[in-house]
């Protein structure tokens, strides 16, 4: 592997993993997940991601800043001190430190997530030319978050893709847990528990995004594009035509963006 040219430690905060994202000012250039663990103390913290760097082929003096998104607040202190001890860093986290620049339109702005304020401003940055955006997010949750202008709007929550399918295994006695993975582009008759399951959350999953982004996008001012992210994209991503865009790595990209706009503030 070559090296990376990264200065930017990018994380992102989530109820089930941590992705951590390696970038230069100009781009992201690879990202990996560890799992979120309340338990793990800021040592355990920093030796993985020293582990990180060392695949990537970096040394940890090479980090520049450290940037983050988080809607588990008991994993940030440990977060801190890890920048602090093994990047020595301070770590900045979005919207404390770094403020979003987007209107927030929320009935009440502090309970809109940070990782749903972030990824909406990266959608915008990524599309300028839309009028309005519709971001939708495939992480724990399922989110939809609506742009227009430069006014954030709000948008839907829903069980995201592995909650619904662990719910359904975990609540009924008979049916296992599945993999998730298909083949084809509609859904077939599944003459096997597996197909059944698998072909009935994807595709109906698929269904429920292009239904709910069509009912969205009504009530914004056209053009609309909607940008698609998050951890089962991809795969939705194959079997619907309502995205304008897949951006893997869009939260991320947005914590870079934010840091590089309020780079001479935070120095």
């Amino acid at each position: 592997m070559c090296a990376y040219q990264a200065s930017l430690l990018l994380f992102d905060i989530g109820n089930t993993g941590i992705k951590v994202g390696l970038a230069s000012e100009r781009e992201v250039l690879t990202c990996y997940t560890l799992r979120t663990d309340a338990g793990q103390t800021s040592d355990d913290l920093g030796l993985k991601l020293l582990e990180l760097l060392r695949h990537a082929r970096l040394q940890p003096e090479t980090i520049r800043a450290c940037i983050a998104s988080s809607v588990v607040p008991n994993h940030n202190q440990a977060m801190r001190e890890m920048c602090r001890r093994y990047f020595f860093q301070e770590l900045l986290f979005a919207p404390e430190d770094l403020p979003v620049p987007l209107l927030n339109r929320y009935e009440h702005p502090a309970e809109v997530g940070a990782d749903r304020l972030v990824g909406a401003y990266a959608a915008r940055k990524l599309v300028p030319e839309a009028r309005s955006l519709i971001c939708v997010d495939f992480g724990t949750a399922l989110t939809f978050d609506c742009v227009t202008g430069n006014a954030y709007l709000g948008g839907l929550i829903f069980p995201g893709v592995r909650m619904a399918a662990l719910a359904l295994a975990g609540n009924t006695a008979k049916l296992p847990n599945v993999s998730l993975e298909f083949d084809g582009a509609e859904p077939v008759p599944g003459r096997s528990t597996s197909t059944s399951i698998n072909h009935g959350i994807m595709f109906g999953y698929a269904a429920l995004v292009e239904g709910l982004c069509e009912r969205l996008a009504r009530q914004l001012e056209p053009p609309v594009a909607v940008v698609a992210t998050g951890g089962f994209a991809a795969e939705i991503y194959k079997i619907t035509s309502c995205f304008s865009q897949l951006v893997p790595a869009l939260l991320l990209d947005g914590l870079r963006i934010l840091y590089l706009a309020n780079k001479g503030a935070c120095r």
